[in-house]
């Protein structure tokens, strides 16, 4: 028996997602693995034919999964007992790929995703999940934290804010733990101006906020510090072999997507 699921505008994107990583992981040689995903779509009650014909977002997902999968890891492996908090998870399914890597994981979105997420993925510790805004301060209540470690993940979701969101967003962060780590994903300010896919227009989403790099994004919200950037280009070399060559031309990787790491120290 499928399910029906009703999603307009930007939370209509964590199923377009889902679907890319599901439709990847059925392919031969493929680049990620998410199981989960692929049971999911099985499950859903939805038009996929939109999201199925635009390359380009599914490209993008597959390329930022690759490259924010091997940052989180590599992370996890280095910071033993670290509690993660994913904002706007959707129906992201990181955490049972890095199963067993954390000491506790939160899901944070809102309530029209969540009850989608609830539908499909009943979580129980060491996964929660907190039915709120990253706007709204009082998420963090919800998070049993004693001065561990804290990564925060932003994924696909910046660029539908406005930069008095992002400031928001990161004065909570900031405000709530000691030492922290955000690796953040930023689209080009031209992107946003000049690009529209295919499948995210159909859902009324559009782009409203980008940045040039990690520097531009410390000077608006300067009690982090930048660690290091990302191409999304990293991710697209193991998708198009191409990229190996297209990918060091400065252009491509400015106006690609990339995953900032930000950092706060107590």
């Amino acid at each position: 028996m499928k399910e029906k699921v009703n999603v307009t505008g930007v939370p209509e994107t964590m199923v377009q997602t889902l679907y890319a990583r599901a439709k990847e992981t059925r392919k031969k040689n493929a680049k990620i693995n998410d199981e989960i995903a692929v049971e999911l779509v099985k499950k859903l009650d939805y038009d996929f034919s939109k999201a199925d014909k635009d390359n380009a977002m599914t490209y993008g997902v597959i390329a930022r999964t690759i490259v924010l999968d091997r940052m989180v890891e590599q992370y996890l492996e280095k910071h033993a007992n670290t509690a993660v908090v994913n904002i706007a998870c959707g129906l992201d399914t990181r955490c049972y790929r890095m199963e067993g890597k954390y000491l506790r994981w939160y899901n944070v979105d809102l309530p029209e995703a969540m009850k989608i997420r609830k539908q499909f993925l009943t979580e129980t510790g060491p996964v929660y999940q907190i039915t709120k805004s990253a706007m709204d301060d009082s998420y963090v209540d919800d998070i049993d934290y004693h001065g561990e470690n804290v990564l925060v993940i932003i994924e696909g979701l910046t660029m539908y804010l406005y930069e008095k969101d992002i400031k928001k967003m990161f004065s909570i962060i900031e405000k709530s733990f000691q030492e922290v780590t955000v690796m953040v994903e930023t689209m080009s300010p031209f992107v946003v101006k000049h690009v529209k896919e295919k499948s995210i227009e159909g859902s009324n989403a559009k782009f409203t906020w980008g940045v040039k790099n990690g520097k531009e994004l410390q000077r608006i919200i300067s009690e982090f510090s930048v660690q290091q950037e990302v191409s999304l280009v990293e991710g697209m070399k193991e998708l198009m072999p191409i990229y190996h060559v297209i990918g060091k031309i400065p252009t491509v990787r400015n106006i690609s997507n990339k995953i900032i790491v930000m950092e706060k120290h107590g």
